[in-house]
């Protein structure tokens, strides 16, 4: 008898060290994720996906549990979205939109705001917010330009209007569609494609009247400067003379002396002739270079390479002839430039253009520019001939910033997206089809009536979202699993229970905002909701309801730029990191406060 007393005490002990090593190896592994995702030492999907091999490896979850998120029918509802978008933009239709509304705007610079931010709370309803916000930012730019305004009155406001504009419906933001995939998984009914529209309309609209007012009144007013003094380019360069007797004479341009000592020839004077050297341009004698780099050191070395040094001060008519000017490139989300360095993709033979300087969450990068890596947002002040700028408009990895050329709108092709897209809402509403159904249809229309190739409509998903998700989903499983998740709604109970209902579900609202910080909106809810399914039934009250309050909040914290959209416009606006601070937090507050005050209304806690 002791004996079997004796095996059952160790398969108790063994089962409860067991779980105690995987709740602390589940948490660990969370809080490397947040660590990494907030450094970005690693891509997040390679984050994503070691994640899951450590998960399977140590027997948490099953092989099919750690990859059933990546066949779960709202990834293709994500994908599906993403290709109707990217048609809407082929087609011209939403450049024809924005041709009509800078029209419209032009009467008010209040009116304009107003307007922008309706525009695009309405189109990022049913679309990316980030890919609404890069469709703004050029015309508005340009438009603030024309009308005498600092972009920084109009950016902020259209990157807080497309983000709080996805709270209004299923399909706003892959966070919706990823939170709602996941209670389906769970037993609970999946949320509706408008079901959250009424407090989505009450949270944008907030958004709207506070930039409108108090917002407004802090936003700051930059003044729109000179490129070459913006990034205070007169301090790196200038013009230097080829002397006959220089060793520089007949070498390559871009494999001379001056190249390996980390000095870029920017244009050279030769005669009458002011061009941009390439990558067969040979230095002449009594050449005029005008070249970037550290002036002292140039000092240093002016007497053995043979050169004179010309001038002390370059201004911008000097980087400016009839064939060559400046100008401002912005990368945006799914840029094939980014995480690559502007060598790796030899920019100059790619787009025959000069990358001066880059301008990166308000500072100027200058030094070594060849090898930084590029991020989405990032701003590049190039030099150019006019007709590589114009090759530039329908490039899908940057935008020309200030100027605005609306692509043709296919007028039949456009009806035709339209159309799909609408039809596809209509079906799943009703219930004729699910609506990952609905959506792939409605994506492989588009493609067989010739509203966007083949080829773009797969480089318009963004694959990196897709694993995250897929990714973060088998990870509220391992919590699930491990007994993570009780053991964080049972210490949450513990400490907020008392304080009733609303004060556990606003510890998980402000938890969610603090979250999504360091991690994306999406990992955050998928993180957090799992732990809230727990600690709704423990508490008697509706697990949807703690669901979609977290959904939400992950969609309201603008306290910071780290959110794509808020990356688009730093740099174009000029903003400085205390700007979203000053600005985005008390609107964060506000929002989180209906959040609380409004779900309980909506669905009953």
């Amino acid at each position: 008898m002791h004996v079997i007393t004796d095996i059952v005490y160790f398969i108790l002990k063994y089962r409860l060290i067991r779980n105690f090593m995987e709740i602390a190896l589940v948490l660990t592994l969370l809080v490397i994720a947040v660590v990494l995702f907030a450094t970005e030492k690693l891509s997040v999907e390679l984050v994503t996906l070691l994640m899951l091999i450590i998960l399977a490896s140590t027997r948490i979850i099953t092989a099919e549990e750690a990859f059933a998120g990546f066949s779960s029918d709202f990834l293709i509802i994500i994908a599906s979205i993403f290709i109707l978008s990217a048609a809407l933009q082929e087609t011209g239709v939403l450049d024809f939109a924005v041709v009509r509304l800078v029209r419209l705007a032009k009467q008010s610079r209040n009116l304009m705001l107003f307007t922008v931010m309706i525009v695009t709370g309405v189109v990022s309803a049913f679309m990316n917010n980030t890919t609404v916000t890069a469709m703004f930012v050029t015309p508005l730019v340009g438009l603030s330009r024309r009308i005498n305004s600092s972009p920084s009155k109009l950016l902020m406001p259209l990157a807080f209007a497309a983000i709080l504009g996805g709270t209004c419906t299923l399909i706003g933001t892959s966070t919706n569609v990823a939170v709602s995939g996941y209670i389906a998984k769970s037993g609970l009914p999946p949320i509706g494609i408008f079901e959250i529209s009424g407090i989505g309309f009450i949270i944008f609209l907030v958004g709207v009247v506070y930039m409108m007012t108090i917002g407004q009144r802090m936003l700051p007013e930059h003044e729109d400067q000179k490129l070459a003094e913006e990034y205070k380019l007169q301090k790196y360069l200038t013009e230097i003379i080829i002397r006959p007797d220089s060793p520089l004479v007949g070498q390559l341009v871009f494999a001379s002396d001056l190249t390996s000592l980390h000095f870029r020839i920017l244009n050279i004077i030769r005669g009458k002739d002011n061009f941009l050297p390439d990558f067969r341009t040979r230095i002449s004698a009594n050449d005029v270079l005008l070249v970037e780099g550290d002036l002292d050191n140039l000092i240093k070395v002016k007497e053995t390479k043979g050169i004179d040094i010309m001038a002390d001060i370059i201004l911008e008519k000097d980087l400016v002839t009839d064939n060559i000017r400046l100008a401002e490139l912005l990368v945006v989300r799914q840029s094939d430039l980014i995480g690559r360095t502007v060598k790796e993709v030899n920019f100059l033979q790619r787009y025959g253009l000069v990358v001066l300087a880059i301008s990166r969450y308000g500072e100027t990068l200058r030094s070594k520019i060849g090898s930084i890596q590029l991020q989405i947002g990032d701003l590049l002040l190039v030099q150019g001939s006019p007709e590589r700028f114009s090759q530039l408009r329908t490039s899908s990895n940057v935008a020309l910033l200030g100027e605005f050329e609306p692509l043709l709108f296919k007028k039949r092709k456009g009806i035709i997206a339209i159309s799909c897209f609408t039809i596809a809402i209509l079906l799943g509403t009703m219930d004729l089809l699910p609506l990952s159904v609905a959506f792939l249809l409605a994506a492989i229309c588009t493609i067989l009536f010739r509203c966007i190739s083949s080829e773009k409509a797969y480089a318009a998903i963004d694959f990196k979202l897709l694993v995250l998700i897929g990714g973060m989903t088998a990870f509220g499983t391992a919590m699930e699993n491990s007994g993570a998740a009780d053991f964080l709604a049972q210490g949450i109970v513990d400490v907020l229970g008392p304080l009733g209902k609303m004060a556990v579900l606003a510890g998980f609202v402000v938890l969610t905002v603090l979250l999504t910080q360091p991690m994306s909106n999406a990992a955050a809810a998928l993180v957090i909701v799992p732990v809230a399914l727990r600690t709704a039934a423990s508490l008697g009250s509706d697990p949807r309801a703690f669901a979609i309050a977290i959904m939400l909040a992950a969609s309201v914290s603008l306290v910071t730029p780290f959110e794509p959209a808020c990356i688009l416009v730093y740099s174009p606006g000029k903003y400085r990191f205390s700007d979203f601070i000053k600005v985005g937090s008390p609107l964060t507050l506000l929002l989180i406060i209906v959040i609380l005050v409004l779900v309980p209304v909506f669905w009953p806690v």
